[in-house]
C-alpha cells in the first residue's frame, strides 16, 4: 500500500507530505483547491508522461516521492530481481523534473526509466479518473479478469494447453527438419539437387582461388614482368655486365692468392658468386625466353574467379565453406528421400495433437463462458445496487473453428469483450465505448467490488468517481468504497459527505492567498471536530447551524457503526 507521499513544488503546492492509512483516505476540499493535484502527483511518481507545466510558478524543478509498503508475496520483488534493484519490504520511489525537461527517476535508490518504473508500479497502483480507466477496463486485461475471476477451473485447463502447445511446437521442428509436407519435401528437394548439381560441376580444389588470384596477378602485369625480365637479363648478362664484371674480379684475385691465405679466401668466395649471378642470369634469361601473355588463359582465370565469388555468395566464405554446405545437403537430401515412414508417423502425432489442443479450448472456452456468466451476474446486482436498475453487463465471446488448434497457445482462443448497458432500450456497447460520469463510475466501483479480493493491486486510487451521483446512491456507494477498503487501500477525491464520513482517514486540500500574492494549497488531515466542519460544509449547511452539526454527527455515527459491523464479520 501507500504510506506516505511527499510533493514538492507542483502546481500550487510548495511542499506537503501526506501519510495515508490503511483502508478508506479521502481528500475533499472546494472545487480548484487542489485536490486532483495531488493525484496528478502521485501518476507522475507512477511512471506517467512528465509535463513541465506541473511546476510551481518561479520554480526550476518539481520533486515527487511516495513509499510503498510491500507483502511478502508482492509480484514486485521479482521485478526489482530482474531490474537488479536492491529489495526491501519498503520500496521508495522519486522522481523529479525541471523546466528544461530533464529529470531522474529512482527506486530504492537506483535509477531507472519511466518504461521501468511503470512496470514496477502497474501491480502496486490501480488508477481511475473521471475519463481514465485502466487495468480492469483496458481490452488487454478483460480476458485476464475473468480468469482470475474463474480461478483453478481456467488455470488447469491453460496449463494443459501450454503443455500441449509445446509437443505441438517440438513436432513441427520434426517435421520442418523432414521438408514438411509432401509437396514442400519435392520442393525442397528440388532446390537441394540443383544446389548439389551446380557444386559439384564447379569442380572445386581446395587452394584453387588463392593459385587462381595469383595467376591473375601475373597476367594483369605481363608488359611490366616481360620487361623487367629483359632488363634484368642485360644487366646480368650482357657485354661487360655483372656476370663479365664479376669473372674478372675472380680472375684478378686469383693471381693473387700465392701471396697469401688472406687473397686466397676472398678468391674462393668470389668464385662462388661468380657461378650464383650466371646461374641467375640463365634463369632470368629461360624465364624471359618461357614468358608469355596468353589472352584466352586470362579470360579463363576471370571466368573461372566469377564463379567462385557466385557460389561464395550463396553457400559459403571460402571454398572449404562451401564443401561443409555441401556435405550438408547431401545428408539433407538423403533424409528427405527416404523419410516417408517417418513422416507419416510425426504427421499423425501432430494431428492428434492439434485435436487435443481444439478440446481444450472449448474446455477453456466453457470454464470462462461460465465464470464470466457469474461474474456478470454479480456486478449486474452490485449495479442495481448502484441505482441503476436496468443495468445489463456480460460478456461477448468470439466464435473460432478447429483451425485455431494450429496456433492457439496457453490462453487458448478466447477473443472477449465486456459490454455493458445502463439504461432500457439500450444496446449493450463494449466497455471502451462508455463515456464517463455517474454511470461509469458506479459501474467501475462495481467491478472493483468483485475483482477487490482477485487481484494483485494493493492500492485503488478513485478521482472523483462519485461524480454525478447523490442522495441514497451516495451512501451505496460510500458503503462500496468501505467494503472494497476491507481488502485494499482506497485513496479517493470526493465531494460528497457520505463518502467524506465513511473515511478512516481525511485530508482537507484547501488554497490561501500569501501577503506577496502567491496562491499555495494546504492540506490538513482531518480528525474530531475539524471533520466534523468539513462535512457540514458538504452538507451546505452554515457553521452555526445545528441541523447540519446534527446531520453531520448522524453521518459519521452511522458510517462507524457500518464498519464496524462489516469489520466484525
Amino acid at each position: 500500500m501507500l504510506e506516505k507521499l511527499t510533493v514538492k513544488n507542483v502546481a500550487l503546492i510548495k511542499g506537503a507530505e501526506l501519510e495515508f492509512s490503511n483502508g478508506l483516505n479521502v481528500l475533499s476540499g472546494e472545487t480548484g483547491s487542489g485536490k486532483s493535484v495531488i493525484l496528478d502527483s502521485i501518476n507522475f511518481v507512477l511512471g506517467a508522461k512528465a509535463d513541465k507545466t506541473m511546476i510551481r510558478y518561479g520554480e526550476e524543478a518539481c520533486a515527487v516521492s511516495a513509499v510503498f509498503s510491500l507483502e511478502e508475496d508482492s509480484a514486485v520483488f521479482g521485478m526489482l530481481d530482474e531490474l537488479d534493484i536492491e529489495k526491501d519490504e519498503l520500496l521508495i520511489v522519486s522522481r523529479r523534473l525541471r523546466q528544461d525537461g530533464k529529470g531522474g527517476i529512482k527506486v530504492n535508490g537506483a535509477p531507472v526509466n519511466a518504461t521501468m518504473l511503470r512496470k514496477i508500479t502497474s501491480s502496486l497502483v490501480d488508477v481511475h479518473g473521471q475519463s481514465e480507466h485502466f487495468y480492469l477496463l483496458s481490452a488487454a486485461h478483460q480476458l485476464e479478469t475473468i480468469d482470475r475471476y474463474a480461478g483453478d477451473a481456467v488455470a488447469a485447463e491453460k496449463e494443459n494447453l501450454k503443455n500441449l502447445a509445446e509437443e505441438r511446437r517440438e513436432l513441427k521442428g520434426k517435421l520442418r527438419a523432414l521438408g514438411g509436407d509432401e509437396a514442400e519435401r519435392g520442393r525442397r528437394l528440388d532446390i537441394l539437387k540443383y544446389q548439389l548439381d551446380e557444386i559439384e560441376k564447379a569442380d572445386l580444389k581446395e587452394g584453387e582461388e588463392e593459385e587462381l588470384l595469383a595467376k591473375r596477378l601475373i597476367l594483369a602485369n605481363a608488359e611490366k614482368i616481360m620487361q623487367g625480365l629483359a632488363e634484368a637479363g642485360e644487366f646480368l648478362g650482357g657485354d661487360g655486365a655483372a656476370v663479365d664484371a664479376l669473372g674478372g674480379a675472380k680472375r684478378a684475385l686469383a693471381d693473387l692468392s700465392r701471396y697469401g691465405e688472406d687473397y686466397a679466401s676472398l678468391a674462393e668466395r668470389l668464385e662462388n658468386i661468380v657461378l650464383e649471378a650466371e646461374d641467375i642470369s640463365e634463369t632470368v634469361r629461360s624465364m624471359a625466353d618461357d614468358f608469355s601473355y596468353d589472352e584466352r588463359e586470362a579470360e579463363e582465370v576471370e571466368s573461372r574467379l566469377d564463379l567462385i565469388k557466385s557460389l561464395k555468395k550463396k553457400y559459403g566464405n571460402s571454398i572449404g565453406q562451401i564443401f561443409s554446405y555441401r556435405d550438408k545437403i547431401a545428408e539433407e537430401t538423403e533424409l528427405l528421400e527416404h523419410c516417408d515412414e517417418e513422416f507419416a508417423k510425426l504427421s499423425g502425432s501432430l494431428g492428434k495433437v492439434r485435436k487435443k489442443i481444439y478440446d481444450a479450448c472449448v474446455r477453456l472456452t466453457a470454464a470462462r463462458k461460465n465464470a464470466a456468466e457469474e461474474f456478470c451476474k454479480k456486478v449486474e446486482s452490485e449495479l442495481k445496487t448502484l441505482n441503476i436498475k436496468n443495468a445489463r453487463f456480460c460478456a461477448e465471446f468470439a466464435d473460432y473453428g478447429e483451425e485455431v488448434a494450429e496456433s492457439a497457445g496457453e490462453n487458448g482462443a478466447d477473443s472477449v469483450r465486456l459490454l455493458f448497458s445502463a439504461n432500457a432500450g439500450e444496446p449493450l456497447k463494449p466497455l471502451d465505448k462508455v463515456i464517463s460520469g455517474g454511470e461509469m463510475s458506479r459501474l467501475m466501483l462495481a467491478i472493483k467490488t468483485q475483482m477487490s479480493g482477485l487481484n494483485e493491486i494493493s492500492t485503488y486510487i478513485f478521482d472523483e468517481i462519485d461524480a454525478g451521483i447523490s442522495g441514497g446512491t451516495a451512501k451505496v456507494v460510500a458503503e462500496k468504497f468501505a467494503d472494497i477498503s476491507l481488502q485494499r487501500q482506497i485513496i479517493a477525491v470526493s465531494h460528497l459527505a457520505q463518502i467524506v464520513s465513511m473515511a478512516d482517514t481525511n485530508f482537507l486540500i484547501s488554497k490561501h492567498e500569501t501577503d506577496d500574492g502567491k496562491t499555495l494549497t494546504d492540506i490538513e488531515k482531518l480528525s474530531g471536530e475539524s471533520l466534523r466542519g468539513e462535512l457540514i460544509r458538504l452538507i451546505g449547511g452554515a457553521a452555526q447551524s445545528n441541523a447540519a452539526a446534527k446531520l453531520a454527527d448522524e453521518l459519521r455515527s452511522d458510517a462507524l457503526a457500518y464498519k464496524t459491523e462489516h469489520r466484525s464479520r
